[in-house]
Order: structure tokens, then sequence, then C-alpha cells
């Protein structure tokens, strides 16, 4: 993983943490619980193929290590929003190009409680996939120059986890996430599914 990498990474979620905390502030009166996790996936797609008229491969965006992180809360009873940011670990070959797919999401969120240590999570909502390419230079007047070039497509999602609580107000959350990606030309699908397991805390209750 690039030192620059890293650096935007953190920039982002940085101004995500900014974000959260003083909406936090300011629904602090309504919201009736806040939660964060922290987790690794992996991805599931169609295989590659070869299109037969034209000779051009499009690999599969299966398989890899996706850390990332989520926090979401609840602002009537058990429904609220969530927010998620999930990226490629390691970069992957586009052919021999180096590549690195990024999603984020923002979600509309409801917890049913299912019994004492259990709780479930259905959610839905709209983000986008940012490819990038790398060993090519890009400019741009709100980032300056990078190394990589960005292919971004909007997307919608639809999930389900279910958090089992062990220990107090912490959690461990297997989960599964569909992606229906627009126009995800690059790549043998629009359809991505994304599955993995994350470990969170729940503040002021669950």
């Amino acid at each position: 993983m690039s030192k620059r990498f890293l650096e935007k990474t953190l920039k982002k979620l940085s101004l995500m943490v900014i974000a959260i905390a003083s909406w936090t502030c300011a629904t602090n009166a309504f919201a009736q619980g806040f939660d964060v996790a922290f987790g690794v996936s992996s991805l599931t797609s169609a295989q590659q193929f070869t299109n037969a008229v034209t000779g051009l491969t499009y690999p599969s965006l299966r398989g890899g290590a996706y850390p990332g992180f989520t926090a979401d809360f609840l602002v009537h009873h058990r429904l609220g929003i969530e927010g998620e940011l999930y990226w490629r670990a390691s970069q992957g070959l586009y052919g021999l190009q180096p590549f690195r797919p990024i999603f984020w999401n923002f979600n509309g969120i409801w917890l049913p409680h299912l019994g004492k240590r259990f709780t479930g999570e259905l959610l839905a909502g709209i983000g986008a996939e940012d490819v990038r390419f790398y060993g090519l230079i890009s400019y741009s007047p709100f980032s300056g120059y990078t190394n990589y070039v960005s292919s971004t497509h909007f997307n919608g999602d639809f999930g389900a986890g279910l958090r089992a609580y062990f220990w107090h107000s912490v959690f461990i959350r297997p989960e599964i996430r569909l992606y229906l990606i627009n126009n995800n030309v690059e790549f043998s699908s629009n359809k991505i599914v994304r599955y993995g397991a994350s470990l969170g805390y729940s503040f002021g209750g669950r």
C-alpha cells in the first residue's frame, strides 16, 4: 500500500469522522445510538471473460482483501443512517496495469432486535466505486498531481448483517453487501458481492 494512498485515505476518514462528530452533536437530542466498526471483506463476481468479437478481456473483481470502516447512528427508534468505506488492501493487476478499487456508500439502516445478545442489520443506499489505475500521472485543482487515474461509477447497494454482542457493547458482525454498479465497463460484471466480518462498538446502549 503506497504512502500517498494511505495519506489520502486518512484524509478522507478524518473528514468523515469530523462530519459524523458534528452531526452527532447537532442531533444528540434525537439520536438513540451510535456505532462504529472495522472489518475485512473479500469480493465475488462473475468470472473474467473475453469478447469473441473484439478480443478484449474483461477481468473479474473477485478476490482480494478489503479492509474498511463503517459508522451509523439511529435517529428514530431503530432506524438510522450509515456510512462505509472499503478499499483493496493491495493493488491488483488489470492486465499489466496496477489498480485498486475503493467502495464508499451512504445507507439507510434498520436494526431489528433479535434477542439478548443479537441485533440484525438491513440497509440500502447509494455511493460509488472508485477504481484507481496506477502509474499514470493525473492533475486536479482539488488534489494536485497524483500517480493514478480514477474511473468512478455510481452504485446502489443492499446489505445485511448480524451483530453478536460478546462483551458489554462490543460486537462481531458477519455481513454481506450487493453492489449494483452503473456502467462498470472495465470489468466482467456490474454486480459485485462483498462479504466479510467486522468488530465494532455501540455507544449509548444497544
